[in-house]
């Protein structure tokens, strides 16, 4: 893996559609070279966010009250909310890399940050004709840990990962998350068996910051 340092930028909670606008003067800015490459952490309030593939079929029941939200990103169905630490990624590539090379990066570099704090994680391979298998797994339970959609615009990456830490799970259940029906989405705190505790995503996000080389 090459080394990639990023500059990192952290919020707490961020309205989905404002995070988009600032995302995109953030890509502009990348690709007139006018900053380095970005790592920004943050958190969203309720909303599914839904890829240009996404079906029909695949959305919640609008009587849960939750948003959903169209996106340019690459994958399907995501659910975001209080307690999952979500990371945008503005990164530059490479002559010789191309979106996906940068999202199996991705994924090393968030398996690295949860065996950091104590979840042995997997990123997996698609089968042929199967729904992609993007995103990290728990490499005992087999939990879907991580959701990753991400796209480039000139030779710039945008949008990034969504970590589980300690939010609640249940409305992934009213959804068909990441066109898997029978996805098992999980936490940090699922896969710890404990409560949300203070301190905790302040954890995660020194981890994740380390693994992707910010600061």
């Amino acid at each position: 893996m090459r080394q990639r340092p990023l500059s990192l930028i952290q919020d707490d909670l961020v309205d989905y559609e404002k995070a988009m606008e600032q995302m995109t003067d953030l890509v502009g800015r990348r690709q007139r070279d006018e900053r380095p490459d970005t790592l920004w952490l943050l958190s969203h309030p309720q909303v599914y966010t839904i890829g240009r593939r996404t079906p029909e079929q695949h959305l919640p029941d609008p009587s849960h009250g939750i948003p959903v939200v169209s996106t340019g990103r690459g994958g399907q169905l995501t659910y975001h909310g209080p307690g999952q630490l979500v990371g945008y990624l503005i990164v530059k590539l490479g002559e010789d890399e191309g979106i996906v090379d940068y999202v199996r990066e991705v994924e090393l570099r968030l398996v690295r940050a949860l065996g950091a704090l104590g979840i042995p994680a997997e990123r997996r391979d698609t089968p042929p004709g199967s729904e992609l298998l993007t995103g990290v797994w728990t490499a005992e339970t087999g939990r879907k840990i991580v959701s990753i959609g991400m796209r480039q615009s000139r030779g710039v990456t945008s949008h990034g990962f969504a970590l589980n830490v300690e939010g609640d799970l249940t409305p992934w259940n009213w959804a068909v998350a990441c066109g898997m029906p029978e996805v098992d989405m999980t936490s940090l705190n699922r896969e710890t068996h404990t409560s949300p505790a203070t301190g905790a995503m302040d954890r995660v996000r020194a981890a994740v910051a380390e693994a992707f080389e910010a600061a």
